[in-house]
């Protein structure tokens, strides 16, 4: 079997390594390797996919998976990457968004051969005094200042509990090595310095020699950060971002991403990656449906892709549009409705647009439209009249859609 190293490499997912030949060398036997999750959220976003992709190869090239909630860390607060202090979460929060992720986590690695662990569990044991005794007096104040996760926050204000994050993280890596002969963290190119603390630590304390492995910190080619867009995050959990929605998150990149990400977030061999990242023009198409659908299918499961799949060739083929289970949906009461609804409020209502003011510049400027037919003025009357099959068709622009569907109050 393919060396799972070689294949991030061959994919992009290599941004630092503390030794690339040491690296290759342990895993070719079975390894067990660990990535941290922030539990500030109850589902993960797009921006996440990455890590979660990396322990999917880990996990198909026959290596255990240990993914860590960081329900004590998360007491805490990680400044790395954050230019001001995260505010603190109750123990409680943590623990009902680490219940979720795991549900989600279940979606890409299987929990029979891999491992979730809270790092909760360890760390609101330590005792302050032994903590300081024996872990404390293994780190450099000059080192950690010299790191950039501090010295880009010094300006800022620093804390004294964030300034402690580096150490638990790294007391995190030891930990799971000596519990569960871990010897590979990886994560986002903003941990390395947490990264190659823990393989210090665990040098010193045990005399053995671990490693860590960062991916790039993604943005699209026009420079938005990974996982966002005009409405904002693009969640993993299904009830805050729709399967259809997500689709169309993926078959709406840039031509110039969609070579990176059909490597980063499918599973699709690298010669097949090559083939429709060369195609231009018209036929990239081609190569974003395919990227929107697998995508798509990793992390809802092949029924929602065919139905997202089947409800975008709806919207933008041929056909009548708007019957389609899978695109998005807005109730409004029959009354309302038969009262009729000035179409920038009814824009705004639906979430097609932030304010009332940005739906009456689209709607002006031709960028409304109803059941595919241009929205004269901005304040034309949108009543029961409008109904086709049930359903009122909105469209913001070219991609974005929205079934309005009338309840009997």
């Amino acid at each position: 079997m393919e060396n799972v190293f070689d294949i991030f490499e061959e994919r992009g997912f290599v941004e630092q390594v503390t030794d690339r030949d040491g690296v290759r060398e342990l895993l070719r036997s079975p390894t067990t390797c660990y990535i941290g999750f922030d539990p500030t959220a109850k589902s993960f976003h797009a921006g996440s996919l990455l890590p979660i992709m990396s322990l999917v190869h880990m996990q198909r090239a026959g290596h255990r998976p240990i993914a860590v909630i960081g329900g004590g860390t998360g007491l805490v607060g990680d400044p790395s990457g954050k230019t001001e202090t995260r505010p603190i979460m109750t123990r409680e929060q943590i623990d009902e968004n680490a219940a979720a992720l795991k549900k989600q986590l279940g979606r890409f690695i299987d929990f029979d051969r891999a491992l979730l662990v809270n790092n909760a569990d360890w760390l609101t044991e330590l005792g302050y005094i032994d903590f300081l005794r024996d872990i404390g007096s293994q780190f450099s104040v000059n080192r950690m200042l010299a790191a950039e996760t501090y010295r880009s926050r010094l300006e800022t204000g620093l804390n004294f509990i964030e300034f402690n994050y580096m150490l638990l993280q790294a007391y995190d890596f030891w930990y799971l090595f000596k519990h569960y002969d871990c010897r590979l963290q990886m994560g986002g190119n903003d941990q390395w310095g947490n990264i190659l603390a823990g393989a210090d630590l665990t040098r010193r304390l045990e005399g053995e020699t671990i490693h860590g492995l960062t991916f790039p910190l993604l943005t699209t080619s026009s420079g938005i950060k990974m996982g966002k867009t005009h409405k904002g995050a693009v969640w993993l959990d299904p009830e805050l971002t729709s399967p259809y929605d997500y689709y169309q998150y993926w078959i709406n990149q840039d031509d110039r991403d969609v070579g990176r990400f059909l490597a980063f977030f499918t599973l699709l061999p690298m010669d097949e990656v090559r083939r429709l990242a060369a195609l231009e023009d018209a036929d990239i198409r081609e190569a974003k449906a395919v990227l929107a659908y697998e995508a798509t299918r990793i992390c809802h499961g092949r029924e929602a892709a065919d139905k997202a799949k089947a409800a975008s060739k709806e919207l933008f083929g041929a056909g009548p549009g708007g019957a389609s289970d899978s695109v998005p949906s807005f109730h409004i009461g029959m009354k309302d409705l038969e009262q009729g609804i000035p179409a920038y409020i009814l824009f705004e209502r639906a979430g097609l647009c932030k304010s009332r003011g940005e739906a009456r510049r689209l709607i002006s400027q031709g960028g409304g439209y109803l059941n595919n037919e241009t929205i004269g003025v901005f304040d034309e009357v949108i009543d029961a009249g409008r109904l086709k099959n049930g359903c009122i068709l909105l469209r913001a622009g070219k991609k974005r859609y929205k079934k309005v569907l009338p309840d009997g109050g």
